[in-house]
């Protein structure tokens, strides 16, 4: 497979999945990184590892319509012949066009266990604040197909995580990302061989 990656902040789980790749546990070509924050550390991975980088953001690109805008992104996925997208940590909503293009072929990493904790606005250390002021004594990660709305396509991977009485939202997230470096290579392995079916 050819994976582009799609991230915004500091990449730990692109790491991770290099790191796998590295390893030979995960065997695709990663040839592509889709950011809208040059600045962020999933680029400084992407370029100390020689993966092509494309910032595509409203701010570099103000002036283009809609259909130019999309057209940025439909343009570099074919042209990289990409057959799976990674959501590794993207902070933007994926049009809703990519999403039917690329059916069934892009992938998040939710950190909580859907439905619960889902849905706009719902990441990264917010997730995990509503975690743990609802009481729950179990959280986790969830690996799921992108659909055209927030963190309702399929689960195909869920892992349970308990909650200590002395965890506070980041010592949580801290614990659940630790699982995410390892349940993300594992669930593209998956993919690779077969367990996992993507496509139509």
């Amino acid at each position: 497979m050819n994976i582009c990656i799609f991230a915004s902040g500091a990449g730990s789980n692109f790491q991770a999945i290099l790191d796998a790749k590295s390893k030979g546990i995960i065997h695709s070509n990663i040839n592509l990184l889709i950011t809208n924050n040059s600045k962020c550390g999933a680029v400084e991975i992407a370029e100390s590892n020689y993966i092509d980088v494309i910032h595509i953001s409203r701010k570099v690109y103000p002036h283009l319509d809609y259909v130019q805008y999309l057209n940025l992104f439909i343009s570099a996925l074919r042209k990289y012949k990409i057959n799976l997208i990674v959501l590794a940590g993207y902070m933007k909503k994926i049009e809703n066009e990519i999403v039917r293009e690329y059916k069934n072929r892009i992938i998040n990493i939710h950190p909580a266990l859907l439905p619960s904790f889902g849905g706009e606005n719902m990441y990264g250390i917010n997730v995990h604040n509503a975690v743990i002021e609802s009481g729950v004594k179990v959280s986790g990660l969830t690996i799921h197909f992108v659909n055209e709305e927030y963190d309702r396509g399929k689960i195909i991977y869920q892992k349970c995580v308990e909650i200590d009485d002395t965890d506070d939202a980041v010592s949580l997230q801290k614990k659940i990302l630790n699982y995410e470096h390892e349940s993300y290579p594992e669930v593209i392995k998956r993919i690779e061989n077969g367990l996992i079916k993507i496509g139509d």
